[in-house]
């Protein structure tokens, strides 16, 4: 099966629609190739006629609910019949109601991804194994890295994550988190939600700020798409990204033009697309906050006046 759909209930993963265990179906899954575990931001609801993410960004068939969005698995490389594209878990999780609960849930159902990723490794030895989450969705697999064992997790990809950086570090400082490379994904068009997250949930310790700000670690690296320095040094390394087209959107960082086929070669290819390989063309440091906001908007130059002949 190309794409295994589980949901957190509490801290106890559960397969989607189906009574059966969840290390039964793993058991079942073969083939070859990478394990991603795709993980939903807020809002969604699995079982929700209208907030289901398996029937949504997590389907390789996605339904508009009520907007388009692409498929994850698709772009991800699964569902191709290939013996070797690997296995796509969707996991879902209740991230409905206000951001503080979806917050604490958030971290409760990041103990029931530690105990699939031990599943994973113990029924599909010697796979990678990767997680792709989409904002709120990023505090499951921080959380996650504290109830590891080293090098459980290779890669994380945060697409935007709403966390705080003393969380994201105290977490990439665990055996786990030592031992996993963290993409850092950000954009000024996030700002908003980002500052939003910062009202509405307690840092861990005072003046902390959100993980857009940029992560101080060796194994962690912050990529802003916005910014043209950085879309062109992805370019030089052969993936082609869109540029913004907005100033302010929370989901640009899985619905701009090639942005996941990006995140698919950074999960098959880690060899070519190394830590150090992208460090070394990218800015010391993300723009500041607003800067996209309040930027100028770009003026037409006007048309050179009528010269005198001489």
């Amino acid at each position: 099966m190309p794409v295994l759909r589980i949901n957190a209930e509490g801290d106890t993963p559960r397969l989607h629609t189906s009574p059966r265990p969840v290390d039964e179906a793993l058991a079942r899954c073969g083939g070859d190739g990478p394990v991603a575990v795709m993980i939903h931001g807020y809002k969604y609801q699995p079982g929700s006629a209208r907030n289901c993410p398996h029937l949504h960004i997590l389907a390789l068939h996605p339904r508009d609910m009520p907007w388009r969005a692409p498929s994850w698995p698709r772009q991800l490389g699964f569902g191709t019949g290939h013996q070797d594209e690997g296995l796509a878990i969707a996991f879902g999780w209740n991230a409905r109601g206000a951001l503080w609960r979806a917050q604490r849930r958030a971290v409760e159902a990041g103990r029931a991804l530690a105990e699939i990723v031990r599943d994973v490794r113990r029924r599909l030895p010697g796979r990678p194994v990767h997680v792709l989450a989409h904002s709120l969705g990023i505090e499951l697999a921080l959380e996650a890295l504290h109830h590891l064992p080293p090098g459980a997790i290779d890669r994380i990809v945060s697409m935007t994550g709403a966390s705080y950086r003393s969380r994201a570090l105290a977490a990439l400082a665990t055996p786990a988190g030592r031992r996993a490379e963290f993409f850092n994904i950000t954009s000024r068009e996030n700002d908003a939600f980002d500052f939003l997250f910062e009202r509405l949930i307690a840092p861990p310790v005072r003046r902390d700020s959100a993980i857009s700000h940029g992560l101080d670690a060796p194994n962690a690296l912050t990529l802003q798409l916005d910014c043209t320095r950085t879309l062109d040094h992805i370019a030089r390394l052969g993936a082609s990204v869109g540029a913004p087209e907005r100033r302010i959107c929370h989901w640009s960082a899985y619905t701009r033009p090639g942005i996941l086929r990006f995140y698919n070669d950074l999960l098959r290819r880690p060899e070519h697309w190394s830590l150090n390989a992208l460090r070394r063309g990218l800015p010391e440091a993300p723009e500041p906050r607003w800067s996209r906001l309040m930027a100028l908007p770009p003026l037409p130059l006007p048309l050179p006046l009528p010269q005198k002949a001489s």
